[in-house]
């Protein structure tokens, strides 16, 4: 059995749900995993599991559009905290865990750490489909694919294998890249889904101005979370976080209206519901997930969102479940089998990808 650095990211809820799901399995199958956090992700899981918290990456967005401003301002002020939580992770995961292998779920401190000990990487999220997979991708947003790409080539530099989850399925660019359906959290598969009379609103930030949109739909029941209020305005109800109250709301809701969010967007696809996608402008990945959304005819690519978006995806929704009808849906065996198949062995097969990497490094150019 393996000793394994677990990294995820702390941004937004997406990783550490992803993390819970693979730490049940990696434990269970009698590996030690520690995992490294911060923010919401460590919130989330230190409770239940071994994580050390860590300082990370934070992103910042006003109505809907990515602040570069205040992200900047943000992530300066935690830069000491930042130098600080590295020495103590490399002195109390690193150098006396001594782990044999590290998987990242797009969480820059470990896989750094992994490089610079030499150990096996493993890189298990949505983000490297925009670095090792090929996708549509129109002119305008051509500029934004590569300074993405560059971003996440930075934050993990050199993974040995990536495990990759998508909705989209294009062709990989190395022998190393391996794609599988999005990893839901057991309580999504556990849910029983029916079609009622209200769509779900969900907001990760501050997006006062689509309210208005919603208003100007009087005939339909919308039920809002994520908004700073409660109780029934109107055709809006809205109601504070719970989180199997949001469950109960996502499984019988007849349409899901939301950020275009990888984690929310593929639970919504898997039970059924049209999606009206609000990308959050600036920020790449939201900008492509709306994209293949809208492409695959699952829902709709909200843009800017406004009156005339929001009533042509109303009118469209039984369009839309027509075509989810045939979501490949699935558990999540694809990608836990993969990664048992690195780890057999004292981690045999995930040593052999890094010495072929790390031969190919070494070789004269």
């Amino acid at each position: 059995m393996a000793r394994i650095v677990y990294g995820f990211s702390g941004e937004g809820s997406g990783h550490s749900s992803r993390a819970r799901e693979m730490f049940t399995h990696l434990i269970a199958a009698g590996h030690t995993v520690r995992g490294v956090s911060y923010d919401r992700g460590y919130r989330n899981l230190a409770a239940d599991f071994d994580v050390f918290e860590t300082e990370g990456l934070h992103i910042t967005s006003v109505e809907n559009r990515v602040s570069v401003v205040k992200t900047f301002t943000d992530n300066l002020r935690r830069l000491s905290d930042g130098v600080r939580k590295l020495r103590e992770l490399r002195a109390q995961l690193f150098d006396d865990f001594a782990p044999q292998l590290v998987i990242t779920d797009f969480e820059p401190m470990t896989a750094y750490l992994a490089q610079h000990h030499d150990l096996p990487l493993v890189s298990l999220d949505n983000q490297h489909r925009m670095r090792y997979m090929r996708y549509p991708v129109p002119s305008r947003l051509k500029k934004d694919a590569l300074v993405t790409e560059t971003v996440i080539r930075a934050l993990v530099p050199r993974p040995d294998v990536s495990l990759v989850t998508t909705f989209w399925f294009g062709d990989v660019t190395n022998e190393r890249t391996f794609l599988f359906p999005p990893i839901l959290r057991r309580a999504v598969h556990e849910l029983r889904p029916s079609t009622g009379d209200h769509v779900l609103v969900y907001f990760t930030q501050a997006f006062e101005g689509f309210l208005e949109s919603l208003r100007d739909a009087p005939r339909e029941h919308f039920v809002v979370y994520g908004a700073p209020r409660e109780g029934r305005q109107g055709n809006l109800e809205f109601k504070p976080f719970s989180r199997q109250g949001f469950l109960d709301d996502l499984a019988s809701a007849k349409a899901v209206v939301a950020t275009a969010g990888f984690t929310l967007m593929t639970e919504a696809l898997h039970l059924g519901k049209p999606y009206l996608a609000l990308p959050m402008r600036g920020q790449f990945e939201q900008e492509l997930n709306a994209l293949l959304l809208d492409e695959l005819g699952y829902g709709r690519n909200g843009g800017d969102a406004g009156r005339d978006v929001l009533g042509d995806f109303l009118y469209r929704v039984p369009d839309y479940a027509q075509r989810l009808e045939d979501y490949p849906r699935g558990d999540n065996s694809a990608i836990t089998g993969r990664l048992d198949d690195l780890l057999a062995d004292e981690c045999a097969e995930a040593r052999a990808f890094h010495e072929r990497r790390r031969r190919r490094s070494q070789a004269p150019s």
